[in-house]
C-alpha cells in the first residue's frame, strides 16, 4: 500500500512539474474553479506530433469515418490537425434525397446576431413556422442566454408543449418529446450531435446563429494565437471550419431516414451578407432554398 502510494505521488509531482514548471511553448496552461474546488490544467495546442507517434506505435490501418468531418468540401481541416498528410480521403454523398424530402428557409430582416434584441426576433421568425409545422420542432441554440430567452418566448405564445434543456436529463427530454409528436424542444450544444429522431416527430430545426466557438476557451485562444504567429488565418483556417462542422451536425438531426421530410430554418442573416456565408451554404446538403415567409409556411402546413 505504501509503495502505491509512493508511485501515485511521484505521479501527482510529476504532472505540477509539467503544469508549473514546463516553459514547452506548445502546451497551454490554464487553471478552472468549479464551485469550492478548482484544477490547474495543461493541454498540447497541437496533437499532430502527439499521434505520429501513436501511428508509429501500432502499424495498422487507421480509419476515420462521420457524417460531419468535411469542412469546405474536404478533409483538409481535420487531417491537418492530425499531421494525416498522405491519407487516403473518400466523401461520399448523403443517402437521403434532401432535395425531395427537404427545404432549407433563410429569413428575412433579422438584425445582426450582435445587436441585443436577436434573440427575442429570432424567436419571433421562429413562432409562425412552428404553428405551421404544428409542432415537432428542435430549436437548436449556440449558447444559455439564447436558450433561456428564445424557450421564455415561445413558452409564452405557443400552446405545444416546450421542453428545455436543463429542465431534465436528456434521455428523458427526448423521450418526452417522441412521445409528445407535436412538441417544441429548445436545446444547445448537446443536442446538435447525436440525437436520433426518425419520423414526423421531428420535422422542423431551427438553428439561431453560425455556431462560431465563443471565446474565452483557453486552449481555443490559444490554437488561433498559433495560427497568427506562423502567418495564417486564424479565422479561415480553423473558427470557420470548425463552425462549419457543428453546423453540419445540428443540420444532421432533420433527415434521419428515407422517409423523413422536414424544414430547416437558419436565421443568421450572415449567411447572406457575408462572403464566408457562401463556404457555409456550400458545405451543407444540397436543397431548395426558400427566402419567403410564405413557402416556408406553405411546406411546413404540408409536413
Amino acid at each position: 500500500e505504501l509503495s502505491s502510494c509512493v508511485a501515485r505521488a511521484a505521479e501527482m509531482q510529476a504532472r505540477a512539474q509539467d503544469i508549473f514548471e514546463s516553459q514547452e511553448p506548445s502546451l497551454v496552461r490554464w487553471t478552472e474553479s468549479t464551485g469550492r474546488s478548482g484544477s490547474f490544467q495543461a493541454t498540447p495546442i497541437e496533437v499532430a506530433q502527439d499521434f505520429a507517434r501513436l501511428l508509429g506505435t501500432y502499424p495498422c490501418a487507421w480509419i476515420f469515418t462521420s457524417a460531419t468531418l468535411a469542412a469546405n468540401d474536404g478533409f483538409a481541416h481535420f487531417a491537418e490537425q492530425l499531421g494525416l498528410s498522405e491519407a487516403r480521403k473518400l466523401q461520399l454523398d448523403s443517402p437521403f434525397d434532401y432535395m425531395t424530402q427537404a427545404r432549407l428557409y433563410l429569413p428575412q430582416g433579422l438584425p445582426e446576431p450582435n445587436q441585443p434584441q436577436y434573440s427575442e426576433a429570432v424567436a419571433s421568425a421562429a413562432l409562425p413556422v412552428i404553428e405551421a409545422s404544428g409542432g415537432g420542432a428542435f430549436v437548436l441554440c449556440t449558447s444559455y442566454r439564447a436558450l433561456k430567452i428564445i424557450a421564455e418566448r415561445l413558452r409564452a405564445q405557443l400552446k405545444l408543449n416546450v421542453f428545455v434543456q436543463g429542465e431534465n436529463s436528456r434521455p428523458a427530454l427526448l423521450e418526452a418529446f417522441v412521445q409528445d409528436g407535436n412538441a417544441v424542444l429548445v436545446g444547445t450544444s448537446s443536442f446538435w450531435e447525436g440525437v436520433d429522431v426518425k419520423g414526423r416527430a421531428l420535422r422542423v430545426v431551427i438553428i439561431d446563429r453560425i455556431p462560431f466557438t465563443a471565446p474565452g476557451d483557453p486552449v481555443y485562444e490559444a490554437r488561433l494565437e498559433a495560427i497568427k504567429k506562423s502567418g495564417g488565418s486564424p479565422f479561415n483556417e480553423h473558427q470557420l471550419p470548425e463552425a462549419i462542422v457543428t453546423l453540419r451536425q445540428g443540420v444532421g438531426r432533420l433527415i434521419r431516414d428515407v422517409s423523413d421530410r422536414g424544414l430547416l430554418m437558419l436565421c443568421d442573416p450572415r449567411l447572406r451578407s457575408k462572403s464566408y456565408g457562401k463556404k457555409i451554404l456550400g458545405s451543407l446538403p444540397k436543397m431548395p432554398v426558400l427566402s419567403k415567409a410564405e413557402e416556408a409556411l406553405a411546406w411546413a402546413r404540408a409536413l
